[in-house]
């Protein structure tokens, strides 16, 4: 699970316009990164675009998913993950866009024409913050420890019937020597009963 990207668009326009992003790019050759970056960007763009105002999507793209979040007031949040839950990246999402128009005025997002012209500096934060899913989403936190308790139900449950396979050939085991002490009971009367004096 990893958090690549994460950006503010303003999508009002076409393309869109980069208003502040940051990336997390450390597993990526540093020959190769720039280009990793500049597909990061671009793609974040290209959703930030379509996406209706008010809208949330995920959009898969080879290992990626694109999560976007568009806000009525033409601004829209992009999350760039691999492995990463749904509802954590638009958990993620809403906790920035909050933030963002706390700290930003619309005037100031209105007036922005170039990419990376509102610096953001709790980016940083957010990016580094959550790498971590259930650092963004209580649901998501939850989820994991669901999925944890049934892992030990059904190891419990495993072992549960596995006793009870050895039990069921204890209780064949103790049929058979029922059985053959029975017999053995048989001949041994037979064997006694020629020797018994009356």
């Amino acid at each position: 699970m990893k958090v690549y990207y994460i950006g503010v668009h303003k999508n009002t326009e076409k393309p869109s316009v980069q208003l502040c992003a940051e990336t997390e790019l450390s597993e990526f050759s540093r020959f190769t990164r720039d280009q990793y970056g500049n597909f990061m960007t671009m793609i974040s763009k290209t959703v930030a675009e379509r996406t209706a105002p008010g809208q949330r999507q995920s959009v898969e793209e080879q290992d990626y998913v694109i999560h976007c979040y568009a806000r009525s007031e033409g601004v829209a949040g992009v999350i760039i993950t691999k492995e990463y839950p749904t509802i954590a990246a638009h958990s993620v999402l809403s906790k920035l866009m909050d933030q963002f128009f706390a700290e930003k005025p619309l005037a100031t997002i209105n007036a922005a024409k170039v990419d990376g012209s509102i610096p953001f500096p709790p980016l940083k934060d957010f990016i580094r913050d959550y790498q971590d899913p259930n650092n963004a989403s209580s649901i998501a936190k939850i989820q994991q420890e669901l999925d944890e308790t049934k892992i030990v139900l059904h190891k419990a449950i495993d072992s549960v019937l596995q006793r009870g396979e050895k039990l069921d050939d204890l209780v064949a085991k103790s049929s058979d020597l029922s059985a053959q002490s029975k017999m053995f009971y048989k001949s041994a009367k037979k064997q006694n009963s020629c020797c018994i004096l009356m």
